[in-house]
């Protein structure tokens, strides 16, 4: 059963106390790869969703670029960095795959699951190599070797998850565009059932059938024995409210489950209620639905209000810590569509604060946060 997430949904958060992280500061906001912008996060995780131990730590997979000084570029050359983080801090291991291993152009966001020493990545193949700089976008997997060092080696040749099928999911098959605008069939997040093992994956989807330009929706598809993906009908749809439903995950809690994604203020109809940049949410007691937004809004954590951008594209583990990236920080009140040296100057693109949330049934809150450098430490 797909759920609508509403106006009505959006309109009661005025009604609520902001469920606002911490403001970012100077401190924060530091690069810890200089040369590097960093943005969309994701752990190696378990199979049941929890953060995969390696080497007394974690790896974490991480949308990188050089800084052009603007960094709407960064979209047009990303590659997935892979990085170890453990009681001592941070380290840089390098690009996560090599070149040549498909006919994309580009790395956008996904997931990545370890079984028996061995690596599935999830990922969006975005654009064609032969034909640079669109906007199409595939789901895509391969497989790796987990090396004792931490490096993943033997990746296999990338190859197609499944193809929207123009009916329920429209394909993102167009070369042009601009971010915020296009349609969406990215970001696939691994998830098993807890109740039958049954292996999933949701994603970032756009409706088909949709009339409005505002069509977003978090998709869903179930692997079958033979090992092919099945599509099924979407968990969530925003029609007419919002065109980005990003990030898109599920996992389970309590007996409960929880889909979340993040979406960003500027990508509601303008001719509706807009909730601010953040991560939200529903729950069910089944895969199946029907859905329940979260604290009655969806809203599960927003941007302080005096620095809407400061941080997005929120990811949550089975133990409910919640990465994103600093976006656009210390802004004062200052626009960046406004002004390309602000959106230059404001872009931190470097991991944000982790926040652990708690859930109990229909409502969420924010327990606490800290700098992701202290995860194993803490």
């Amino acid at each position: 059963m797909t759920t609508a997430w509403t106006a009505a949904h959006i309109a009661a958060i005025a009604d609520q106390p902001m469920p606002a992280m911490g403001l970012i500061g100077e401190a924060e906001a530091a690069r810890i790869l200089p040369d590097l912008l960093l943005w969309d996060m994701w752990p190696l995780q378990m199979p049941d969703g929890r953060l995969a131990p390696v080497n007394a730590g974690s790896l974490w997979m991480v949308l990188a670029a050089h800084d052009r000084g603007d960094p709407i570029l960064r979209h047009f050359e990303a590659k997935i960095r892979l990085l170890h983080l453990d009681a001592t801090g941070w380290h840089d291991l390098g690009d996560m795959l090599p070149q040549g291993l498909g006919d994309h152009e580009r790395e956008w966001s996904g997931s990545a699951v370890l079984e028996d020493g061995i690596v599935t990545l999830y990922f969006t193949a975005a654009g064609y190599a032969d034909t640079p700089g669109g906007f199409q976008q595939r789901l895509v997997e391969t497989t790796g070797t987990l090396e004792a060092d931490g490096r993943i080696t033997g990746w296999t040749a990338v190859r197609e998850c499944f193809a929207a099928d123009g009916t329920v999911y429209l394909p993102a098959d167009r070369h042009d565009g601009a971010p915020g605008t296009v349609k969406a069939f990215r970001d696939p997040a691994f998830f098993i059932d807890p109740e039958d093992g049954a292996r999933y994956l949701a994603f970032t989807a756009s409706l088909a059938a949709s009339d409005s330009a505002f069509n977003g929706a978090v998709g869903l598809a179930r692997m079958e024995q033979s090992g092919r993906w099945q599509l099924l009908p979407p968990v969530v749809h925003a029609d007419t409210l919002n065109n980005e439903l990003e990030r898109a995950q599920i996992i389970a809690h309590q007996g409960l489950y929880y889909v979340f994604w993040s979406t960003q203020r500027s990508v509601f109809a303008p001719d509706g209620p807009s909730g601010p940049t953040g991560f939200y949410g529903m729950v069910a007691q089944t895969l199946s639905g029907p859905w329940r937004p979260l604290n009655g809004t969806g809203l599960v954590i927003a941007n302080p209000e005096i620095e809407p951008m400061q941080a997005f594209s929120w990811y949550v583990s089975a133990e409910l810590l919640v990465c994103s990236f600093v976006d656009h920080w210390g802004l004062g009140g200052r626009d960046p569509a406004q002004s390309a040296f602000t959106t230059a100057e404001t872009f931190a693109g470097t991991p944000a604060p982790m926040v652990r949330i708690a859930l109990d049934g229909e409502t969420s809150r924010i327990v606490e946060s800290f700098p992701m450098d202290r995860l194993h430490a803490r």
